[in-house]
């Protein structure tokens, strides 16, 4: 293989994007100008192809790298792991929408706030939306996170976290690493829980949404359903 340098302007990276905008390039390319070089058996594009080879399904895999898993690539030491996961962040970052000012009408707002940030996680973790009276979001806390099947969902500082900011209305969010969205036993008892601990010092939880790989559950609809078919 000929070292990038070699190659014709047309098909290195760098002067392909500026010749021909980012969009012309290939997920190796693209990867390849962020590791920026290659090692002496392999081009940058070369290593960056087998770090897209090593991952599940698509370019998305990525976010599911460790640094360690990444530097257990054949090239990919520790600056260049770190990179790549840098660039995994931004990208999840900007692919979330703005927090502030979002009003939440639905559980599908909560969705669309939050799901590209915790979809592809491999921890569970609990954040608390905190909203005014007009159910705008005021500021997201991360509460706890967790391992990949189990995480702790203090009570104490989710009312703490409402109060010392003055708001009165929250939402409870947490991801499923697994990908199904399906609410557990334990997270029914807790909702429940947090739910009658809210009432008592005059705080309303206006829902309790589950995240999986694209899918969402709000806990509140289930039990809203459930006392239907109870009476």
């Amino acid at each position: 293989m000929l070292p990038i340098k070699q190659l014709p302007n047309s098909e290195r990276p760098y002067e392909k994007l500026e010749m021909y905008g980012e969009s012309t390039l290939s997920n190796a390319e693209l990867l390849a100008i962020i590791i920026k070089t290659g090692t002496k058996e392999q081009t940058a594009v070369g290593l960056a192809q087998n770090i897209l080879a090593s991952n599940i399904n698509d370019i998305r895999g990525l976010q599911q790298l460790t640094l360690k898993e990444l530097q257990q690539i054949k090239g990919i030491g520790k600056v260049k792991a770190i990179q790549i996961k840098a660039v995994c962040e931004l990208a999840k970052r900007m692919a979330r929408p703005l927090n502030l000012q979002t009003v939440i009408k639905g559980p599908k707002d909560v969705a669309d706030l939050l799901m590209e940030e915790l979809r592809y996680e491999k921890r569970e973790i609990v954040k608390l939306i905190l909203l005014d009276t007009k159910n705008v979001v005021q500021k997201i806390v991360n509460i706890d996170i967790g391992n990949t099947n189990f995480v702790n969902i203090n009570k104490t500082q989710i009312f703490e976290e409402t109060i010392k900011i003055g708001m009165r209305k929250f939402i409870l969010v947490h991801n499923h690493p697994s990908g199904d969205a399906t609410p557990s036993k334990e997270d029914l008892k807790i909702t429940k829980e947090i739910e009658q601990g809210a009432k008592i010092l005059d705080l309303q939880m206006i829902d309790h949404i589950v995240i999986g790989d694209g899918k969402f559950h709000s806990i509140l609809a289930i039990q809203m359903q459930d006392r239907k078919d109870e009476k």
